[in-house]
């Protein structure tokens, strides 16, 4: 008789061309985010959830053996999870917290602590013994044999919700004989998903469960989707700790600035896991990695050319940040209220501190009149934000990265039709498309070969570098700036430069 001894996060339906890619992740995606936000039932529909159950107890191995049960004999997938805390209330905090991720939860291997409490968690918590689980837990598997995306109709929302209504969302579990390697945490509050805004958690679901498809497609790391219900930083970082002993790492996503880096450098502090927040730094590898071809193409250098961002949040201040190490000098980013200066009134504290090296002649006007004589545009804003007057309005060989997601600030066509030089997109359905899918597999590959428990700077910019130098100076051409997202060179190249 086969024993297992883990379980890894898989995907349901494989991506191996654009067209998957589109459907799968972004911008296909956001179709289904979009009709959870509308009617919250809908998560049973366009996810896993309905067939996703966390089983949490004081022993890790104690949950694995249950979760291996549940998967085994009733198909269920489930999650194993130890809490750092016996206390009633601190079980209560987490369990009710972590609700918009699964369709139920199991507590019944720490019965006796939490017997006599309430729950108001909207699915079923099951606080003791149950003689038919599968009943009481309303568990559903779904899946797809023999799939063929060519049998999907319409444009691609409309396929992208399809597909994840036929699968039931598009990751699950499987059992494995291997030793168990706990997965990465993909955690967020859904305060800002995509380019769709503060859509809350169970909303941002979708793209939770694309990122783990992606984790598993393209860097064979077993990655879940742990989506909470609070959107308060401090709540957000005792969460992670409490459950900290179930991940070898955690992935932030789609938290919005200033909170997130609050979350982040507390939870680097006090962690023994690496933490990664992909929207920075994910973010910023890839746009260094694709500038610095873009550059050597147009015959630049990065500490000479003025360049301008639309958008200051989390991913907009990490990779100004990192393009600051990689020697840039002049830089001037734009969000809502305008410029962001030293010393503006309505800066945050983050906003204060990137003015120190940024916009240093103070500029006060507006992004249309900023972006005149700009050589590099990098919007991480939002949509339609940009006109094709404000790309003439560019220096000679533009280089223009509309990052917004899923509707950019410009489209890469336009951009081009009005003189950029180079134009790059988040886009699966665009040449150059510049996506975190191209660093955050290999990278965590990387720190789990390595046992890596901190990630640095230097890894950062090493990554950066090892993803520009896979396009070979004979390839690189200004349709061609970065390897594809699919390109299984990267993941590898990446993973080797995490150390």
């Amino acid at each position: 008789m086969v024993k297992y001894r883990g379980i890894q996060v898989v995907s349901k339906v494989k991506v191996e061309n654009k067209e998957a890619l589109a459907l799968v992740y972004t911008p296909g995606v956001a179709a289904s985010c979009l009709e959870i936000k509308k009617d919250s039932q809908n998560s049973y529909k366009y996810t896993n959830r309905e067939n996703s159950v966390a089983v949490i107890s004081f022993d890790y191995n104690k949950s694995l053996e249950r979760a291996i049960f549940l998967k085994s004999v009733l198909s269920i997938d489930a999650y194993p999870f130890e809490i750092a805390s016996k206390d009633a209330e601190k079980i209560k905090f987490v369990a009710e917290n972590i609700v918009p991720a699964f369709g139920a939860i199991d507590l019944s291997l720490i019965k006796d602590y939490i017997r006599d409490m309430e729950f108001n968690a909207e699915i079923p918590v099951l606080k003791g013994e149950c003689e038919n689980l599968k009943e009481f837990f309303l568990c559903v598997s779904k899946n797809i044999f023999m799939f063929e995306y060519d049998k999907l109709t319409g444009n691609n929302n409309e396929k992208s919700l399809q597909l994840r209504e036929m699968a039931g969302g598009v990751t699950e579990t499987v059992l494995t004989e291997e030793e168990h390697i706990k997965p990465i945490g993909i955690v967020t509050d859904g305060s800002a998903v995509l380019g769709l805004g503060n859509i809350g958690s169970l909303a941002g679901l979708p793209v939770m469960e694309g990122k783990a498809v992606l984790f598993w497609e393209l860097g064979e790391v077993s990655a879940m989707p742990l989506c909470l219900k609070t959107q308060n930083p401090d709540e957000i970082t005792e969460i992670v700790l409490l459950l900290e002993n179930s991940f070898s790492g955690i992935n932030l996503e789609d938290i919005k600035a200033p909170e997130c880096f609050k979350i982040e450098n507390n939870l680097i502090e006090r962690a023994n896991i690496p933490i990664f927040h992909d929207d920075q730094h994910g973010t910023a590898i890839v746009v260094l990695g694709a500038l610095l071809n873009a550059l050597h193409l147009a015959g630049k250098k990065i500490d000479e050319v003025k360049i301008v961002f639309s958008g200051a949040g989390a991913a907009a201040i990490a990779v100004c940040k990192l393009l600051l190490s990689a020697s840039a000098k002049d830089i001037i980013m734009f969000d809502i209220e305008g410029a962001v200066y030293k010393g503006r009134e309505n800066n945050n504290f983050a906003l204060e501190e990137i003015s120190n090296y940024t916009n240093l002649n103070k500029f006060k006007g507006s992004l249309k009149e900023g972006i005149k004589g700009a050589d590099v545009f990098i919007g991480l804003s939002a949509a339609n934000l940009v006109t094709g007057d404000m790309i003439k309005s560019m220096n000679s060989k533009a280089i223009v990265f509309s990052l917004a997601n899923p509707v950019p600030e410009i489209m890469p066509d336009k951009a081009k039709e009005y003189g950029a030089f180079i134009s790059a997109s988040g886009r699966s359905d665009f040449s150059n498309q510049i996506n975190n899918s191209l660093v955050f597999p290999g990278l965590f590959k990387g720190v789990l070969k390595n046992k890596i428990k901190k990630i640095t700077s230097e890894m950062k910019i090493n990554c950066a570098f090892a993803l520009a130098s896979i396009v070979k100076d004979e390839e690189l051409n200004t349709e061609y700036i970065l390897p594809d997202a699919l390109d299984t060179r990267v993941p590898e190249v990446i993973s080797e430069n995490v150390i």
